[in-house]
């Protein structure tokens, strides 16, 4: 390629360079004593060559003579340098390249990279060494960490054996430093250094000489670690790593330049110095070039700023060039010289602030490289300089004004603003197969430290907010000049964060540039076909975290994109008005189901696609003009079959593989620093979900190209001449009307998908920090108090209170300042815009969806997903720095998510149960908080009362206790004793999430009671299975929680030491309040409507109201009996068990009681009072014993009745067992009784004489009936129960029970309880009269 000697001419890109004879037939070139001249200034001689003082004049210099004269200077001290790097080095071992040792020096598994230099953790701990040794002298490489995890990196000698268990500094001969633990190892551990963070470099450097190791964190030395290290004959240390699971990081030996060099050590991989100082002496020729200007006028050479060069084509120029570029374009494939000479070359033309615009030389240099470098030279410079400032960027120490950030943002931009470069880096390296690269390009670090990070200076204010103060007292003077001075360097900090934003949206824009058709298919386009597949990759293998994309970098790409993508959005209705706005921004539903846009197999809300192919088929015909073929749809379903097959394959291949360096390689994101990529864990072969569905088969008169994702182009995704493009099959319900460009529209759709996959899930794990600012707040706080009341006289404990209050004092510092990052770069105003625009396209996406009826199956799950996580993200991880409540069109957004709960929480088109439920918990939540509460009631009447008839269908076969909780908070504020936030006796006690909608207020609903009324009313069948299935969910409930406490109790007692399963302690604690939560609908429901229950011309009345009576009876003989098995479990207040308590379940009873008893009209009251009488597990102890005015009874009374379906309580004695049980409370003996009369803060005077009343009237009418009630045969009572009188007679067969019995019983059977003879009927009986 090169070309030697005088008037040979170079075969590179077929320019020729004229010799003498030539030089009459060119044009532009400059006479021979300028171009000597001009040559001798671009090249000038060396110090060997420049002549004498006195010498005769240099020899002209010419064309001809440029190639021989360019070797000479460039050959200059090369002869020395050659043999300085081949030789070599004295007290180093092992190849000249030095990587991991993928062959047998790694234990475990491990993903390695291609270049042999960055590596993974697969499995428990797992170790790795270099290739090379070092025995004497001074050595240093570096460390990229990747990820702040359990890792341990250092030296070790190769007779180091490591295992899962143990890694490098865990055996004698081997030293580690572990800056997830801040501390080193050999063989024992103590503290040493400081906490690392993901983006911090390691130095590791070990001095042979004097026998110490050291390590650096960012270029600040951390101490000596290890001292009088093992040295000598024999010995010699490798470079080595233990990390574990998903951990990384990436080495550099000296394949790079070191970002930390230390005077005196030395990488383990020479530099290539011969080429670095070749290339130090091109690139000043070529700045020569850059600053030169030959005058053919004057005939002069003309000094001019570099910066205002333009490549003009003068041949000249272009012929010096050339010979430059024939030895400089070899150079600038290799990475050392790049990342030393070019980009820092290339950094420095930006040194002098100002715009990318302001700086054009870049463009031209870039236009040189692509003209006078062959493609590959070309491809493979820009290739390892985009990965050489990603590295940089992604591995910059933060400083106050993110200088380092911005600088590398700057040269990227520059880069991407040339067309070429840009569609090349794209289509090869910022947006690879399987990993869009760039997404580094969009991160912004929090720092782990905030002293090094300069926040201090520009944060030099701390405040925090005081949402303890239950006393709400006012801001002192003090405190808001604090917290106005803390705001105003939050400030300051923000509009440097937002400086490097807004230049991530540059590169963004720069990427999504669709106007860029000059060389070939527009950007926008070619970064679409990429991030569709980066969006595949983090779908396809969320179960496996090695190979996804880190959600921090997730959460900022998505946010720079939105703004990208608004911007691009809004430009388009600038230019076409009837377009609408991106405010207003959806994604039309024929996406879905026209197979242009692939969703990797993701779950719809109909269920699978294939499935949907084949019973809708008629609709997308009828409705989409979309036809399927019988054959696409077989060809589907066997498709599905393979898939299973080859995914179940690939998952038994992926548990017997191997590790680095074998077939199992490098997966796709969590990356080694050097992102460079290895092959995939899972093949292609493997993941069938690689390979994108068979779209739709359109009809004959729509053709439509089948193309796989990155085969895309222009003209599939925008259409042209009648093709619809990505939205083909407009339903007839989707409104005619231009909306944007159909590219943008399959990005928003992508950013949707992106807030499902992971951004949501890191928005959740950021507020830990706030969080964690407001426990030491309180610690503060608490401390400070007990200063002020510490007796003077203890100066041991004052000395004591104030170092804590020192160490609290430091630490909100710190974490003040980290949350002030957070909240700019994460929960600021802006970002809670994007996640407000994010939930409107999801509701007016479904809500189009919708509107196509039966297709909106097709709708994907996750935009029903992100409608609620989005929603509540903004309820409760945005808040205190900003309110919801301040968002545009924040009511109504609220009413239009409030509709779509309501709706599909039932709706048959969804049948996913996780989204079902998902749907049933956000309505739950929706109806705890008054503004969303309030949102619910004003949605269309319509729709208010489809959601009341949903919640009140019967229980069985669906989650009914989701539907009960919204039911019971609807009345909560409404009933007996029932307007508390917090159970009484939890009142003392911290709750661990105030924000938890089980702890809101009351916020009843009487416009959604008098709905359930009105239906319950209206509907008596519905009324009747509804309150049936209430009924049977409360025996099953309560039954399960006697059980349970039966076996806690059981437990307890034992003479062993024994501990109660939390699993199980949170189911019992769940049954007790499912009990007490159907109690209260069951209120909620004789309150609205008592004549389902007394009014007995209703067909199930009379039942219902027995059935109501005896679990009444059954609940309060449970709780009420004194020194009971539900006494004593409540009084062992276990952990878990907190809510377990006589007030809930006894108050809900009541309730009901009252209800049916006092407040009802004469004839109500009366059938009440004689059906809960005639029950005969009525105890009237146990209604005494509400107002605590029982007289103490025997036990035996208490098991008077033991219904089948409940455990039989036994007599207990005092627990006499294990400490963790029998001493968490006192004993029974010791307990006060229970009183509604101790609860005045709770339950109002009013409530309390209507219950005193009930007791009255009950004494009275029980020894009525005791007095009026004839005793009974044993013969006439029913052979069911044994407790009531037969009354009824089954036809045909004849046989006799009562009617409690055989109503209930022909609820779920039609069969005789004794022949097993079908009932047609069932009359009344009466005893015959004697003779």
């Amino acid at each position: 390629m090169s070309s030697k000697g005088g008037g040979t001419a170079l075969t590179r890109r077929n320019y020729r360079l004229a010799s003498d004879t030539d030089k009459t037939k060119s044009t532009g070139i400059v006479n021979e004593k300028l171009l000597s001249d001009y040559l001798h200034h671009v090249f000038p001689a060396g110090p060997k060559q420049t002549p004498p003082t006195g010498a005769p004049v240099r020899k002209p210099l010419g064309f001809q003579d440029l190639g021989a004269h360019l070797e000479r200077l460039l050959s200059e001290g090369e002869t020395v340098e050659e043999e300085s790097r081949e030789s070599p080095v004295e007290g180093r071992l092992g190849p000249l390249s030095v990587v991991l040792d993928h062959t047998s020096g790694f234990e475990g598994l491990l993903f390695v990279d291609d270049d042999l230099l960055g590596v993974i953790g697969h499995s428990n701990f797992s170790s790795i060494r270099a290739t090379t040794c070092v025995y004497k002298g001074k050595w240093a490489y570096e460390v990229l960490i990747s990820s702040q995890g359990l890792m341990q990196i250092g030296w070790c000698t190769l007779n180091c054996r490591f295992n899962q268990e143990e890694g490098v500094g865990d055996t004698a001969d081997s030293y580690a430093y572990d800056g997830n633990r801040v501390r080193k190892w050999n063989v024992t551990t103590t503290n040493y250094g400081k906490s690392w963070a993901a983006g911090d470099i390691v130095s590791c450097l070990i001095d042979l000489d004097e026998a110490t190791i050291t390590f650096c964190l960012n270029g600040q030395s951390l101490g000596t670690a290890f001292s009088n290290i093992k040295t000598g004959l024999g010995v010699a240390y490798f470079p080595a790593i233990s990390l574990s699971f998903k951990e990384s990081v990436a080495f550099n030996f000296g394949s790079r330049p070191l970002r930390y060099p230390v005077e005196g050590y030395l990488p383990l991989q020479n530099p290539p110095t011969s080429d670095l100082l070749k290339a130090h002496k091109l690139l000043g020729y070529i700045k020569n070039v850059l600053s030169t200007t030959i005058d053919t006028q004057e005939e002069r050479l003309v000094e001019k700023e570099s910066s205002s060069w333009r490549l003009a084509g003068e041949p000249t120029l272009l012929i010096t060039l050339a010979h430059i570029f024939n030895h400089f374009a070899p150079l600038m494939c290799k990475v050392y010289l790049v990342e030393d000479v070019l980009m820092n070359f290339l950094l420095t033309i930006l040194e002098g602030g100002g715009s990318v615009d302001e700086h054009p030389l870049i463009q031209q240099l870039l236009d040189l490289f692509w003209l006078l470098m062959e493609d590959y030279e070309v491809n493979e410079c820009l290739k390892q300089l985009m990965m050489s400032l990603l590295r940089a960027y992604r591995f910059s120490p933060i400083i106050p004004d993110l200088g380092f950030q911005i600088h590398y943002l700057r040269l990227t931009t520059a880069i991407l603003r040339h067309e070429k470069s840009r569609k090349f880096l794209l289509s090869n390296v910022l947006a690879t197969f399987d990993v869009l690269r760039s997404v580094v390009f969009f991160y912004i670090k929090t720092p782990l430290r905030v002293k090094e990070a300069g926040l201090e200076e520009l944060i030099p204010t701390t405040w925090w907010p005081t949402r303890f103060d239950k006393e709400g007292k006012e801001e002192t003077a003090d405190e808001r000049l604090r917290r106005r001075a803390y705001e105003r360097g939050c400030q300051r900090l923000k509009k440097r964060i937002e400086v490097v934003e807004e230049l991530q949206v540059q590169i963004l824009r720069l990427m999504l540039n669709n106007k860029d058709k000059g060389t070939g298919e527009a950007s926008r386009y070619i970064f679409l076909n990429k991030f569709r597949k980066f969006l595949q990759e983090n779908a396809s293998n969320r179960g496996h975290p090695t190979a996804l994309c880190p959600p921090e970098y997730m959460v900022c790409f998505l946010h720079r994109l939105i703004t990208a993508v608004r911007s691009y959005w809004d430009e388009g209705r600038r230019k076409s008005p009837s377009s609408i706005s991106s405010e207003d921004a959806y994604v039309p539903p024929q996406l879905f189901f026209n197979g242009k846009v692939d969703y990797f197999d993701l779950q719809r809300l109909g269920g699978l696609l294939s499935h949907l192919k084949k019973t809708l088929k008629d609709d997308l015909a009828s409705k989409a003009n979309i036809i399927i073929d019988p054959a696409e749809i077989l060809a589907t379903s066997m498709d599905d079959l393979e898939e299973d097959e080859e995914s179940g394959a690939a998952q038994r291949a992926v548990g017997g593989g191997a590790a680095g360096g074998g077939a199992l390689a490098r997966p796709g994101w969590l990356s080694s620093p050097t992102l460079g990529r290895a092959n995939r864990f899972l093949s292609t072969a493997a993941v069938s979900l690689m390979t994108p569905r068979r779209p739709l088969a359109p009809p004959e008169k729509v053709k439509v190209r089948t193309l796989a994702v990155e085969q895309r182009t222009e003209e599939d995704i925008e259409g042209s001449h009648g093709n619809d493009g990505l939205l083909l099959g407009r339903p007839l319900e989707e409104p005619d009307q231009p909306i944007t460009e159909k590219s943008l529209l399959e990005m928003v759709d992508g950013i949707v998908m992106m807030y499902s996959l992971s951004v949501h899930q890191q928005l959740g794990k950021m507020v830990v920090v706030s969080d964690d600012v407001h426990e030491y707040a309180v610690a503060l706080k608490d401390t400070e108090e007990k200063i002020a009341r510490c007796p003077t006289a203890r100066a041991d404990i004052l000395e004591e209170l104030h170092n804590s209050q020192k160490v609290f004092s430091e630490k909100l510092n710190h974490l003040s300042r980290r949350l002030a990052w957070i909240n700019s770069t994460i929960y600021s105003k802006e970002k809670m815009l994007d996640v407000y625009w994010l939930l409107r396209v999801c509701i007016q996406t479904i809500e189009h969806a919708d509107s196509t009826g039966s297709l909106f199956a097709f709708c994907p799950e996750f935009y029903l997903s992100v409608a609620m996580n989005a929603y509540s993200a903004l309820k409760n991880y945005f808040s205190p720095a900003n309110s919801m409540e301040d968002l545009p069109g924040y009511e109504d957004t609220l009413t239009q998510l409030a509709a779509i709960l309501a709706k599909h929480f039932a709706d048959p088109r969804i049948v996913g149960t996780d989204i079902k439920d998902s749907l049933m918990q956000a309505l739950a939540s929706y109806v705890c908080y008054p503004q969303s509460l309030r949102a619910v009631e004003r949605i269309p009447e319509e729709q208010r009362m489809a959601m009341m008839r949903n919640l009140l269908a019967p229980y069985e076969q669906r989650p009914w206790a989701q539907t009960n909780w919204i039911l019971v908070r609807l009345w909560r504020g409404c009933g007996f004793g029932y307007r508390y936030t917090r159970l009484p006796h939890l009142l003392k006690t911290k709750p661990e999430d105030a924000n938890l909608p089980s702890l809101q207020k009351p916020c009843p609903s009487l416009l959604l009671q008098r709905h359930m009324a009105e239906l319950l009313s209206q509907d008596k069948e519905m009324a009747a299975s509804f309150l049936n299935s209430v009924l049977n969910q409360l025996n099953w409930a309560f039954s399960e929680f006697i059980g349970m406490i039966q076996e806690i109790q059981q437990a307890a007692e034992r003479p062993e030491r024994n501990f109660v399963d939390t699993r199980q302690l949170k189911v019992c604690a769940t049954c007790f309040d499912l009990s007490v939560s159907l109690l209260r609908v069951l209120e909620m429901t004789v309150t609205l409507v008592p004549e389902i229950f007394l009014d007995w011309s209703r067909p199930s009345a009379e039942l219902l109201l027995r059935r109501l009576a005896q679990l009444l009876n059954q609940v309060l003989n449970r709780v009420t009996a004194e020194r009971n098995l539900f006494d004593r479990v409540v009084n062992l207040r276990l952990p878990g068990l907190e809510s377990v308590d006589h007030y809930p379940i006894l108050v809900a009873v009541t309730g009901i009681l009252v209800r049916i008893l006092v407040d009802g009209d004469r004839q109500g009251v009366s059938r009440a009072s004689a059906v809960l009488l005639s029950d005969p597990c009525f105890q009237l102890h146990s209604i005494q014993h509400l107002l605590g005015s029982a007289e103490a009874p025997g036990m035996a009374a208490v098991a008077m009745v033991a219904p089948s379906s409940l455990p039989p309580a036994i007599p207990l004695a005092p627990p006499t067992g294990p400490a963790p049980l029998a001493t968490a409370g006192t004993g029974p003996a010791d307990r006060k009784h229970f009183s509604l009369h101790a609860y005045t803060d709770y339950i109002s005077e009013e409530e309390e004489q209507k219950v005193e009343q009930m007791l009255s009237f009950l004494t009275k009418e029980s020894k009525e009936a005791a007095a009026s009630t004839a005793p009974t045969s044993e013969e006439d009572l029913c052979p069911i129960c044994y407790a009531h009188s037969i009354s009824a007679v089954f036809k045909p067969c004849s046989h006799k029970s009562c009617k409690a019995c055989i109503n209930q019983h022909l609820m779920n059977n039609k069969d005789c309880f004794f022949c097993k003879a079908t009932i047609t009927g069932v009359e009344d009986y009466n005893k015959p009269t004697g003779p």
